[in-house]
């Protein structure tokens, strides 16, 4: 009888099949009533689909095991009966409806309305800025979500899954969009309300799912470890450090998280950039990027950095072409005009974007599809796919990047987000570019896989090939950049090389705060 008051929700030898994949095999854990416990491992370690399963998005009956609420018998059938029960779900990928107002993404399916009766906008407006106070954010709840940028729409969904007063609340990689001063305001909002919980004897959990260690770190009562399907380990706070649980995570200690600099960068400019001017998509006579102006040479690997906002993706996007803008782009010398993406591959630059889910994956084909897609004309003969062929290549880079599944056949709508990610790095690498932006590309990704992508990065610029990355991770932007230019609402802030460069130099310049060569 104690073991139902002391946890709150139980998982007991649940074990989960898909097509070729066992994606969870016996698994058991227990979360305690009002902790904050973190559940932690490899992309594909089985994190996602054990907290569907807890969503009710894989319903009671697709699944071996049982879920116990309470000491009582769980059967979901759907994510509607997960939030009747108390448990609300935020998934890792954004999902908001472009079309509405941001007040009405958060209470979309909770308006609070009798039938027949249309929706009191200004009430709706009301409980919106009263949760916003609550959560510190300062949206508002008119605005049309489409405006956001990445990581507020995140916030935003947070918002929508805490609206409900939910007591437990399960978050997947909450954080992977946000700023490191949004990140720290989510996690003393997490704190607030497991303290308040306390207070009102209503315990506040919530399962907190991160690759960011330093996050579990700080906010968790208990870590799990999951590797390959499995529970490898559970540690108690305080009981841990970062090296167990890498240890546990990967099977095997990693040693050095960068690749040394082994290689020089060489004097032939690849891409500059002149006055880049990109406008706003939604406010006429406004800009969102205002003559910014750089350069970047082959085996270079140039980090953007600035805040979520400051334009950092908006230049990468116009320069792939996804984005009007005026001013010059010059590939090797010569000026190009780019008008579309077709234009910019041709011109010899291949684009990652952050957002995989709404920007890159063609879910309903498989992996094999997705890599090749950009580049069919290496595939074909006389205008006609050669499906062995195909397949091949596919089967090459999937080596060569260690994307996990049974085979290029594997439908990518299956795969983990690091893989996906991987996947979508492939595709880039098979155009075989001169320059490659990458935004966000370690986003959703495992520290493992993490390791493997800094290698693969360090090798391409090796090899001569120009790297322009974006990155909201200082630490990782720090250790993999030669050069660093900074932007801040649109325009440069600073721009300084590795020797010069520190997280207080980039943190000033990304809030507007050139330093000079004294500081």
């Amino acid at each position: 009888m104690a073991e139902s008051v002391d946890h709150v929700l139980e998982v007991r030898s649940v074990t989960k099949t898909f097509p070729g994949v066992r994606a969870l095999s016996d698994v058991s854990l227990q979360v305690r009533r009002g902790e904050v416990h973190a559940l932690v491992g490899e992309n594909g370690a089985g994190k996602s689909t054990l907290v569907k399963i807890l969503d009710g998005v894989y319903p009671a009956g697709t699944f071996a095991g049982e879920l116990l609420l309470n000491g009582r018998p769980l059967r979901l059938r759907s994510p509607h009966g997960a939030r009747a029960c108390g448990i609300a779900y935020v998934p890792q990928e954004i999902a908001v409806i472009e079309s509405l107002s941001v007040a009405e993404n958060v209470y979309v399916g909770n308006w609070r309305r009798k039938p027949g009766v249309w929706v009191n906008f200004p009430d709706l407006y009301r409980r919106t800025e009263e949760l916003f106070r609550q959560l510190n954010l300062r949206e508002d709840p008119r605005e049309p979500i489409s405006s956001l940028p990445a990581g507020r729409r995140q916030l935003i969904m947070i918002a929508r899954a805490l609206c409900t007063s939910p007591f437990i609340l399960i978050l997947d990689e909450p954080t992977s969009s946000l700023t490191q001063d949004e990140t720290d305001n989510l996690l003393s909002v997490v704190r607030n309300l497991q303290e308040q919980g306390a207070r009102t004897n209503r315990p506040f959990t919530c399962i907190f799912i991160s690759h960011r260690l330093e996050e579990v770190s700080a906010i968790a009562d208990r870590v799990t470890v999951l590797r390959d399907g499995a529970v490898t380990a559970t540690f108690e706070r305080g009981g841990f450090t970062r090296d167990q649980i890498i240890a546990a995570m990967v099977g095997r200690k990693i040693e050095n998280l960068y690749p040394a600099r082994d290689y020089e960068t060489r004097k032939e400019e690849m891409l500059r950039v002149e006055n880049l001017t990109v406008p706003h998509p939604l406010l006429a006579g406004r800009n969102v990027v205002e003559g910014v102006s750089f350069s970047v040479r082959a085996g270079e690997i140039l980090g953007l950095a600035g805040l979520v906002g400051s334009g950092r993706s908006e230049v990468v996007n116009a320069l792939y072409g996804r984005s009007p803008y005026s001013g010059d782009i010059i590939i090797q010398g010569r000026r190009a005009r780019i008008r579309n993406p077709r234009d910019a591959k041709t011109h010899g630059l291949a684009l990652l974007t952050e957002e995989r889910k709404r920007d890159g994956l063609l879910f309903n084909f498989a992996i094999r599809e997705n890599i090749t897609v950009n580049s069919l004309e290496k595939v074909s003969r006389l205008c006609l796919l050669r499906r062995n062929q195909e397949t091949q290549v596919a089967d090459g880079y999937m080596r060569k990047l260690a994307i996990r599944a049974p085979s290029v056949w594997t439908m990518v709508a299956n795969l983990s987000g690091g893989n996906q990610q991987k996947t979508l790095l492939a595709r880039a690498m098979m155009v075989q570019p001169k320059v490659l932006l990458l935004d966000e590309p370690t986003k959703g990704i495992d520290i493992g896989a993490k390791t493997e992508v800094y290698k693969l990065m360090a090798d391409l610029a090796r090899e001569g090939m120009a790297l322009v990355v974006i990155s909201s991770e200082l630490p990782e932007l720090l250790a993999l950049c030669d050069r660093f230019v900074v932007l801040a609402r649109g325009k440069i802030t600073d721009e300084f090389p590795r020797a010069e460069a520190s997280e207080e130099r980039v943190m000033r310049a990304a809030t507007g705060q050139r330093m000079n060569d004294e500081s």
